[in-house]
C-alpha cells in the first residue's frame, strides 16, 4: 500500500511540474510574439505604405541621377547599423553609375521605378514591406543627344521602416544589387574605352532568322521583374524558379534557347520540373553549348580585351561572366542600342535590355563572348 501511494505522489508531482513547463514555454513564445508582432496591415495603411515607399524610390532615383547624397541621407536612420549599411550601399551605387556613365560617354536622364509592393507587416513601431521593383533608366550619347536609349532592372526588396522624428526612415533593406559586382571600374583605361565605344554606329538587325527572332521575344517576355508592364513582371510559370538555390539566369537562358528552336536531350533537359547540370547550372551550360556545337567563342578575356569583338554579338548570342575561375552567371544579347553597344536580358537580378557588361566591371571579371548557332 505505501508503495501505491508513493507511486500515485511521484505520478502527481511529474504532471504539475510537467503542466509549469509547458505555462512557462507559453509564455515565452507569447513575449516573443508579443514583441515581434507580424500582423498584417489593413488596406487603408497599405495604401499610405505603397505610396510613402514609391515617394522613397522617386527621391532615390533622383538622388542618384544626380549626385545628391543629401537627399540620400534624408532617407536613412544611420543610426541603426542595417540603416547605416543601406545608405552606404546606395552611395557606391550612385558613385559606379556615374563612374560607368562617364566611361561610356553617356548622361542619364532619367530613372524611374515602378512599385509594386507585395506584402506589408507590422515589425515594432514600424513594418516590413516586400517590394517589387521594376526600374527604367532612361541615357543618350553625348555626341547624339536627341537620340534615346533605355532599359529596365528588376530587384526584390525586403524593407524595414521605421518612424522617426516624425518620418518613417529605411532602417534595414535586403536585395539582389545588379550593381554589387562593380567597385573598381575607375582602374580601366576610360579614354581608350571611350573612344572604341563613342566610334560605334547603329547596326542593322533586319536580317535575323526567325529562330533568333522567337528566342528574343521569350527573353523580353519573361524577364521577370525587369520585363514591361503587359508582360506581368513574371518569370514563366512553366519552369521552376532556382533564384533560392543560387540563381535562375542558366534556366532562363536555356528556356531562350529551346525557345530558339534547340532539341533537348540527354545532356541538356528539363523535365518533371527539374533541369541537368547542363540546363541549370552556368559553368555547365557554357561548357555545353560549346562542346556540342550549337555555339562556338567568339574570345574570352577582360572588358579591355573582349570589348571591339563584343560588337560581332547578335540577339540571341550568349554573354558568360567568369568570377575567381568559374562562370557565375549568363545573359542572352537581346538587342543592341544606338551606339551598336550589345544589350542584354537575364534573370537575378532580372534584367531587360541593359548594356551587356553593366554591373560586371568589378576587378577579375573575365566575359565569354558566345555566338549561338541557330
Amino acid at each position: 500500500m505505501v508503495i501505491f501511494i508513493r507511486t500515485q505522489m511521484i505520478k502527481a508531482v511529474l504532471v504539475v511540474m510537467a503542466l509549469l513547463v509547458i505555462l512557462l514555454l507559453g509564455m515565452y513564445f507569447f513575449s516573443q510574439y508579443d514583441n515581434n508582432s507580424t500582423v498584417f496591415v489593413d488596406d487603408s495603411m497599405k495604401e499610405f505604405l505603397t505610396l510613402k515607399v514609391q515617394d522613397i524610390f522617386n527621391k532615390r532615383n533622383q538622388a542618384i541621377l544626380n549626385k545628391k547624397s543629401d537627399i540620400l541621407d534624408s532617407l536613412y536612420d544611420k543610426s541603426v547599423r542595417n540603416g547605416l549599411w543601406a545608405y552606404e550601399h546606395e552611395i557606391k551605387k550612385m558613385k559606379y553609375l556615374h563612374s560607368w556613365s562617364n566611361r561610356q560617354s553617356v548622361d542619364f536622364t532619367n530613372i524611374n521605378s515602378q512599385i509594386i509592393v507585395r506584402s506589408i507587416k507590422e515589425k515594432g513601431n514600424g513594418y516590413t514591406l516586400n517590394i517589387l521593383a521594376s526600374t527604367e533608366y532612361e541615357y543618350y550619347y553625348l555626341d547624339s543627344p536627341e537620340i534615346k536609349n533605355t532599359f529596365r532592372i528588376g530587384t526584390y526588396h525586403s524593407l524595414d521602416l521605421m518612424p522617426k522624428d516624425d518620418k518613417l526612415l529605411i532602417t534595414k533593406e535586403w536585395y539582389t544589387d545588379p550593381f554589387a559586382d562593380s567597385l573598381h571600374l575607375d582602374e580601366l583605361k576610360n579614354e581608350e574605352i571611350k573612344k572604341i565605344i563613342s566610334s560605334g554606329e547603329p547596326r542593322d538587325l533586319s536580317s535575323l532568322n526567325e529562330r533568333r527572332i522567337k528566342a528574343v521575344e521569350y527573353a523580353d517576355k519573361f524577364c521577370g521583374a525587369a520585363s514591361l508592364p503587359e508582360h506581368g513582371f513574371k518569370y514563366n510559370p512553366k519552369y521552376r524558379n532556382y533564384n533560392s538555390q543560387g540563381g535562375d539566369c542558366t534556366n532562363f537562358a536555356s528556356q531562350i534557347m529551346y525557345a530558339g528552336g534547340f532539341k533537348k536531350n540527354g545532356t541538356w533537359n528539363y523535365s518533371n520540373g527539374a533541369g541537368s547540370k547542363a540546363w541549370v547550372n552556368a559553368q555547365g551550360f557554357k561548357d555545353y553549348m560549346l562542346y556540342s556545337g550549337r555555339a562556338s567563342l567568339i574570345t574570352n578575356g577582360s572588358y579591355d580585351k573582349v570589348l571591339k569583338a563584343s560588337y560581332k554579338l547578335l540577339p540571341g548570342d550568349i554573354v558568360a561572366y567568369e568570377k575567381k575561375g568559374k562562370i557565375a552567371h549568363i545573359s542572352i544579347v537581346t538587342g543592341i542600342d544606338s551606339k551598336g553597344y550589345a544589350l542584354v536580358n537575364s534573370h537575378n537580378s532580372d534584367r531587360y535590355r541593359v548594356p551587356w557588361d553593366l554591373g560586371w566591371n568589378d576587378k577579375g571579371i573575365k566575359f565569354w563572348l558566345i555566338h549561338v548557332h541557330f
